[in-house]
């Protein structure tokens, strides 16, 4: 890898880029438009030939759109990208419908994935959350049977509770754990975190801007079709008291020359050396951007206004991370 630093997934696991590239925003989300195709293979190639080798997306982004933007990318250079891939979220008509658990179900899509991205092997296959409707052991003992035949490599789980995730990693050893984790959503400091460090789980951390709160771009009020007003974290009061904290994101980026999402990725990255920065993004401008947030670090003092300003509970309101 060229000019990126490298983080280990889990205790065992292989050596990948410290920052990892969300590709989620590639495909239509939320009824939005489908970014341009050529500039989203463009982009996740230039990442590539960068040094950023893990790749996340997810079967039911854009109903298989998204894994099959991605074969399309990394055709004729398999061996330079690291692909994630979530499972087990149900659609219909844009709508969420649900979780699919089953052994049978795991089972069907990954074999559907590995056809979109057109690989025969998974770097990375996690479940993107679990509701109890199927027990931890049979999730997880399904996905290490297809370690077994050769279809995945790694296993990773996605927005679960510390105690999901020492069952799960007591039925196989789990190596990635992906969850929202930002400035602004800091609730995983209290047992999630400790419990994925205790156990040698490394963490793909998404969602470092907070749904854009800390991009320093928002305005109050939103515009009414504009979709984080479905959030009470973006509506009302809640909205300008959460953009009084940005302020001063705002200000000690400028005072040190970055923007405030760079700010608040070299946040997320300073919190330890299992953690990687998950950022979703689909032009090849922002790479560069993104990039150099890797290797910005802050002073005591400059981390102390941080956690101040945005300790637990400073952020009102919620977002789809509490779902």
């Amino acid at each position: 890898m060229k000019n990126m630093d490298k983080i280990q997934l889990g205790q065992n696991g292989p050596l990948v880029s410290k920052l990892g590239l969300g590709c989620m925003r590639m495909s239509s989300i939320w009824g939005g438009p489908t970014p341009d195709e050529h500039e989203s293979i463009a982009t996740i190639q230039q990442a590539l030939d960068s040094g950023i080798n893990f790749l996340n997306t997810g079967d039911f982004y854009g109903a298989g759109h998204n894994e099959i933007l991605v074969g399309k990318a990394i055709k004729g250079r398999r061996d330079d990208a690291f692909i994630s891939v979530k499972f087990g979220a149900i659609f219909h008509n844009g709508q969420w419908l649900g979780l699919d658990l089953r052994p049978m179900a795991i089972k069907n899509f990954i074999n559907y994935s590995l056809t979109r991205l057109g690989i025969e092997t998974i770097d990375l296959y996690q479940p993107c959350r679990m509701d109890n409707s199927v027990p931890v052991e049979d999730i997880i003992g399904t996905v290490a049977d297809l370690i077994k035949e050769g279809k995945v490599r790694y296993i990773g789980v996605s927005e679960i509770t510390a105690d999901q995730l020492r069952e799960a990693n007591t039925v196989h050893p789990i190596s990635a754990l992906e969850i929202g984790y930002s400035l602004a959503d800091r609730q995983i400091e209290s047992e999630l975190l400790p419990t994925a460090k205790e156990l040698g789980i490394s963490v793909v951390a998404f969602a470092n801007t907070a749904e854009g709160l800390l991009t320093g771009e928002m305005k109050a009020p939103l515009a009414a079709n504009d979709y984080h007003s479905h959030f009470s974290r973006f509506q009302g009061d809640n909205l300008i008291k959460n953009l009084e904290k940005v302020e001063v994101l705002k200000q000690l980026a400028g005072d040190k020359g970055y923007t405030p999402t760079q700010v608040a990725i070299a946040w997320v990255n300073g919190q330890g050396d299992h953690i990687m920065p998950l950022v979703s993004m689909s032009r090849r401008t922002r790479l560069p951007e993104n990039m150099a947030a890797m290797n910005i670090s802050f002073n005591a003092e400059e981390m102390k206004l941080l956690n101040d300003t945005f300790a637990v509970g400073a952020i009102l309101g919620g977002t789809y991370l509490q779902r």
